[in-house]
């Protein structure tokens, strides 16, 4: 007969819902993340190596110059009428040469002859002389001229964006007044500036080493994806006061995407972990003092609390180092429900977060 109903056994409480996930292992990049901000690579102020009236304004303010491009067009035409009395003097002199090369091409052969006074040939010979220096005082000087003409031509020295412009046409320069005329500023490429501390040092040497360890920057609230780059430069010393060291990262930029003095967000990755154990990072439980552990659903859908050592966070996702093998199944929602050996079933959840991309 069956037993009576007062008889039976009680049941145990009910299985707890949870949701799970699977761990993995595989490639993770170490990131070390920082706050950096753009510098431009190169700026130029542009200023007249010559004096002059600013006849000619060829750009505009922020308008993005090509070396060699021209900006400023000076009045030039004192300097070019130098220049004509000046190639009329070099003519004089040049025919003035040529006869006095005859002459001490004569006297020599007079000389030979023995109807030339020593003095006479000696004369003539220095009176050549002086007249081929002559001509090449006047070239000189012609050269000299036409450089100032040049100059009355000023030009971009950089491929860049040009900054504000003070000063507009009709205005007088000198050479070197302090003011410049116009800033260019390079901004493709263009460089991130940014400081990590100390501890990561040994891990970007290495990573030097190899290469150029790639860097992404991306402005706070820009919906754009992040822009890459590859770290160029790592600093002889390190900050005492701070305990930090400062890089530079190079960042091609055609779009303008990073702007001069922008504040941004910075992740350096100086290499990959071939065979990561990794999880969602919700499914990582912070214990008494500090301690971290995950609740694994075993064969039995029973949780079993497991200690982990917690190492860094990447995309989502928290690489540890633990006795769990890929595949098993971790908790990461209903774990403030559990205690180790309690019964649970799984439910349908939220999509996981995806693995991070590897570099």
């Amino acid at each position: 007969m069956p037993a009576p109903l007062h008889a039976q056994a009680p049941a145990g409480p009910p299985a707890i819902p949870v949701v799970v996930s699977a761990a993995e292992r595989g490639p993770v990049p170490l990131e070390i993340t920082a706050n950096g901000n753009v510098v431009a690579e190169a700026t130029v102020s542009v200023r007249s190596r010559v004096d002059g009236q600013i006849q000619k304004l060829h750009v505009q303010e922020g308008q993005r110059v090509e070396r060699g491009q021209v900006l400023f067009t000076l009045d030039s035409r004192m300097a070019q009428a130098l220049l004509a009395q000046q190639e009329a003097q070099l003519a004089r002199d040049k025919a003035l040469a040529l006869r006095a090369r005859s002459d001490a091409t004569r006297y020599t052969a007079l000389r030979g002859e023995g109807f030339a006074a020593a003095q006479r040939y000696e004369q003539a010979q220095a009176d050549a002389a002086a007249a081929e220096a002559n001509v090449k005082a006047g070239e000189a000087l012609i050269s000299q001229t036409r450089l100032t003409l040049d100059y009355a031509t000023i030009r971009a020295e950089l491929d860049g964006r040009l900054g504000a412009l003070p000063i507009t046409e009709g205005n007088l320069v000198r050479a070197g007044e302090s003011t410049p005329l116009a800033t260019i500023t390079q901004t493709d490429p263009i460089q991130v500036q940014f400081s990590v501390p100390e501890r990561w040092l040994p891990e970007i040497k290495e990573a030097m080493r190899q290469g150029e360890p790639p860097v992404t920057a991306h402005p706070p609230g820009d919906r754009h994806p992040p822009v890459r780059g590859s770290l160029v430069f790592v600093d002889s010393q390190v900050d005492t006061t701070s305990g930090t060291v400062q890089l530079k990262a190079r960042f091609p930029n055609p779009d303008n995407a990073l702007w001069p003095g922008q504040y941004v967000n910075v992740v350096l990755v100086p290499r990959v972990e071939p065979d990561a154990l990794s999880v969602p990072v919700q499914a990582v439980q912070t214990g008494s003092e500090g301690s971290r552990y995950v609740y694994v659903v075993d064969a039995e859908s029973r949780a079993r609390r497991r200690a982990v050592t917690m190492r860094r966070v990447v995309g989502g996702r928290a690489v540890l180092e633990a006795e769990i093998a890929a595949g098993d199944k971790v908790v990461i929602e209903g774990t403030q429900l559990l205690s180790d050996g309690a019964r649970v079933a799984e439910r349908p959840g939220r999509a996981t977060p995806p693995r991070p991309p590897q570099s």
